[in-house]
């Protein structure tokens, strides 16, 4: 029979030391949107029922087309991370690695397939 006190059956099955980093950059990507999100809702409200030709011209415009990339690029951070954590969370073994795989994977083609679009729409 092993005597092992309580402090020493705990150690190594701890917390993963991610807490605050994780909190950190939730936080910094929360106050990103909270200027981004007016800023993208004007920017693309803007160019709503205008013809092809004038919405063309208009997301040729740099501010618009930084406002349109920052905001779908951070928008889908935050939301990767916040999925990422409902998965750490509620999912366990295999299924918690596939289902995290294939979040980073759809978030990665979404900004990509954001950004071409923007990029198309902007050139």
């Amino acid at each position: 029979m092993s005597y092992l006190t309580d402090r020493k059956r705990a150690v190594g099955t701890g917390a993963g030391s991610e807490g605050t980093h994780h909190h950190w950059k939730m936080m910094v990507t929360s106050l990103c949107l909270v200027v981004l999100v007016p800023f993208f809702v004007f920017t693309f409200g803007s160019g709503l029922g205008r013809s092809h030709e004038e919405v063309l011209a208009y997301f040729s415009s740099p501010f618009v087309a930084l406002v349109m990339a920052l905001g779908l690029i951070v928008g889908l951070v935050h939301i990767k991370m916040e999925i990422d954590e409902a998965v750490e969370d509620y999912v366990h073994g295999v299924a918690q690695k596939l289902i995290l795989i294939a979040v980073n994977a759809a978030t990665y083609v979404l900004m990509a397939m954001g950004l071409l679009a923007l990029l198309k729409l902007a050139l």
